[in-house]
């Protein structure tokens, strides 16, 4: 797999195609390594698995499976320590990096996906008023009509999922969130009817289904190692206008250049840090809100 010969000018691009409104950014957890200092929460789901395995031992042959873990903790010492482990994991907020702004700072944007725990995304949107959150819901913590879904306006106060579309952004969390009350999908059972479910789109929110229609997908920070990983964004993106492309390194597994190629997601193999720079024309050091 080669990357385009001009890649800094398709950043280029797809910058200002993100600034119109016409790209959605995909953001995975590896987006959380792009400030100037190690990120104090986990940044991908082995790292997350072998974290709680080593405050709750687990069997070693699935200390780096994040869903069989949690699983295995829910099952043995029950879902409360579960999610008090994630609490207190994800508790700190990272300090939104030049990627997290930029994105914050376009306000034409009309969704942004954050696949990851973490409240960082969250805190970069801090400075307006005219956004809010959805996200995944937990069997466990399904507390509206809508099983699947939970909505949080930008002060964090739960509110009817329907009250998303007159957000001009809407941050949409598919695996849950640590904030606001820390409702988040990790374990296996957590994702047994999701997956039942999300080839119908049932679990995805109208919202996405709507903002989806006329853009296309962004991939920033994201692996598509695993099956869960991979049938989530397969199903986010379904029925978006496209084209799709995604920041990727060098070392892709075949099952996730099968999953690029399938998806039709063009792959632009460059390291996460060289795009976010051709992305925002910002330092991943800078300070000030890249305009």
């Amino acid at each position: 797999m080669c990357a385009a010969p001009d890649h800094h000018a398709l950043l280029e691009h797809l910058s200002a195609e993100t600034a119109a409104g016409r790209m959605i950014p995909y953001l995975g957890p590896d987006v959380l390594t792009l400030g100037p200092d190690e990120p104090p929460v986990p940044s991908g789901a082995r790292a997350l698995a072998h974290l709680m395995s080593s405050r709750v031992a687990v069997p070693g042959r699935i200390r780096n499976n994040l869903w069989h873990t949690a699983q295995y903790i829910e099952t043995f010492r029950h879902r409360i320590t579960v999610d008090k482990l994630l609490a207190e994991i994800f508790k700190p907020v990272p300090e939104p990096n030049h990627l997290h702004r930029w994105i914050a700072s376009l306000e034409r944007v009309p969704l942004v996906v954050d696949t990851w725990y973490d409240g960082t995304m969250r805190a970069a949107l801090a400075g307006r008023d005219d956004w809010g959150a959805v996200q995944g819901a937990s069997k466990a913590r399904r507390t509206t009509e809508v099983p699947w879904i939970r909505a949080f306006d930008a002060v964090g106060c739960e509110v009817e999922a329907e009250v998303a579309r007159d957000w001009t952004t809407v941050l949409y969390k598919p695996h849950g969130a640590a904030y606001p009350d820390g409702d988040v999908l990790a374990s296996d059972s957590d994702y047994v009817e999701v997956l039942t479910e999300i080839d119908l789109q049932t679990p995805i929110p109208g919202v996405v289904k709507e903002r989806r229609g006329t853009c296309g997908f962004l991939f920033l920070g994201c692996r598509f190692y695993d099956q869960i990983l991979r049938t989530f964004a397969r199903c986010i993106i379904r029925r978006a206008a496209g084209p799709h492309y995604a920041v990727v390194p060098d070392d892709l597994t075949p099952n996730e250049i099968k999953f690029l190629k399938l998806e039709g997601i063009t792959p632009i193999v460059l390291p996460l840090a060289e795009a976010a720079l051709a992305l925002t024309g910002a330092a991943p050091n800078t300070s000030a809100t890249p305009q």
